[in-house]
C-alpha cells in the first residue's frame, strides 16, 4: 500500500513541476518578469514550488479534518507574511521623461506584480490543498478496503473453521453438566473457556465492541491460562479506565496476551508477565511485558510475521493514529500500544 501511496503522490508532484507551474509561468504574468526582472522572477517561481511541497508536508487536511485550528491559523499566517514580504522586493522604476509619471507607473506596476503574486500563491496554495484532500480521501479509501478485507478475510477463516454455534454451545452445556461436581477447577476452566468461545463467536460481526468487554476477555483469558500453570509463572494484570463504554475494535489485544504466555511462561523456574491497560482522555495504552523462556527459534520467526499482521490491522484501522512498539534486551520481550482514540 505505501508503495502504491508513493506512486500517487509521485504523478500529483510530476504534473505539478513540469505541466502545472510551466503553464502558469508561460501564460501567466510571470512571462513578463524574466525580461525585465529575472532575479524576482527565479524568487517567485522558488517560492510558489516551496508553497506547494510545503503544504503537502503539513498535512494540512489532516489538521483540518482534526480540528487542529490553532496550527492552521499558525500555518496560514506564515504564509500571507512570506507571500507579503516578497511583494515588498525593490523591483527597479520605470523610466518616464516626466519623474512624476516614473513614479506613478512604478507605483501602478508594483501594484499589478503584487496582484499577480497573490493570484498565483492563491492557484498554487488552491491545487496543492486540491491534491492534499484527493490523496487524503484516496487513502483513507484504501485503507477501509484494506480493514474490509482483512475482516472479511477472518470472518472466512472462522466460518471456515467453525461448527454451528448452536450445536457447539448445547454441546458444551451437555458437557458442562458431566463436569459438575467433579472438580471445582475443571468447572472454573470450563466456564471461562465457554465464555471465551462465547465471546470469540459473537464480536466477529462487529466493528467495535465497548472497552469493558475486551477487558472481561483478557481477564477470562488470563484466568483460563492461570488454571493451567503452577506457581513458577506470576502474572501482573492492571488496569485503568476512565471510560469503560469506550469502543474499540474486538480482540484487538489478543495476539500480544497470546504471545506472552506463549513463550514467557515455564514450569521449572519463576518469570512474570506483565500485562497493563490504560485510557485516560481518549490516549489508550497496551502494555506486555515477559521473559522469552520457550520455543526460541519458534519466537524468532513466527512473532515478527504476527506483529506485522498487527501493524497492518491497526494501520488499517487508525491511520496516523497509533504506535506500536517493540524491544527485547536481555531475553525480556516488550511490547507498547499507544492509540489516540478521539
Amino acid at each position: 500500500m505505501k508503495s502504491l501511496e508513493h506512486r500517487t503522490g509521485l504523478i500529483f508532484d510530476l504534473f505539478f513541476c513540469i505541466i502545472f507551474m510551466p503553464l502558469l509561468a508561460v501564460f501567466g504574468p510571470e512571462r513578463y518578469w524574466w525580461s525585465s526582472f529575472p532575479l524576482f522572477a527565479t524568487l517567485a517561481t522558488v517560492y510558489l514550488y516551496a508553497t506547494y511541497f510545503v503544504t503537502k508536508y503539513l498535512h494540512l487536511p489532516k489538521l483540518i479534518l482534526s480540528r487542529s485550528y490553532y496550527k492552521i491559523a499558525v500555518i496560514t499566517l506564515i504564509f500571507l507574511v512570506l507571500t507579503y514580504l516578497l511583494t515588498l522586493y525593490p523591483l527597479p522604476e520605470v523610466d518616464f521623461v516626466i519623474p512624476s509619471m516614473s513614479e506613478y507607473q512604478t507605483r501602478v506596476r508594483n501594484y499589478n506584480v503584487a496582484i499577480s503574486l497573490w493570484f498565483m500563491f492563491t492557484v498554487v496554495l488552491c491545487y496543492s490543498l486540491t491534491v492534499s484532500f484527493v490523496k487524503e480521501l484516496y487513502e483513507r479509501l484504501l485503507l477501509q478496503n484494506i480493514a474490509e478485507n482483512q475482516r472479511n478475510k477472518a470472518q472466512l477463516a472462522v466460518f471456515k473453521a467453525q461448527i454451528s454455534p448452536h450445536f457447539l454451545f448445547n454441546t458444551l452445556n451437555s458437557l458442562y453438566s458431566l463436569v459438575i461436581g467433579t472438580s471445582q477447577k475443571a468447572e472454573d476452566a470450563f466456564i471461562k473457556f465457554t465464555e471465551i468461545l462465547k465471546y470469540s463467536y459473537t464480536t466477529i460481526d462487529n466493528e467495535y465492541v465497548a472497552l469493558s468487554e475486551e477487558i472481561s476477555y483478557i481477564q477470562n483469558y488470563i484466568d483460563l491460562q492461570l488454571i493451567r500453570l503452577d506457581s513458577h509463572t506470576k502474572v501482573v494484570w492492571n488496569y485503568s479506565v476512565d471510560d469503560d463504554t469506550t469502543l474499540i475494535p474486538p480482540m484487538i489485544f489478543l495476539t500480544f496476551v497470546e504471545n506472552a504466555f506463549k513463550y514467557g511462561t515455564s514450569t521449572s523456574r519463576d518469570c512474570t508477565i506483565d500485562i497493563n491497560l490504560e485510557l485516560k482522555d481518549g490516549l489508550l495504552r497496551f502494555e506486555t511485558e515477559n521473559m522469552v523462556l520457550r520455543h526460541r527459534d519458534e519466537f524468532r520467526q513466527a512473532v515478527p510475521v504476527g506483529l506485522e499482521n498487527c501493524r497492518s490491522r491497526l494501520s488499517a484501522l487508525f491511520p496516523q493514529k497509533h504506535q506500536l512498539l517493540t524491544t527485547e534486551k536481555d531475553s525480556v520481550f516488550k511490547v507498547t500500544l499507544k492509540i489516540d482514540l478521539n
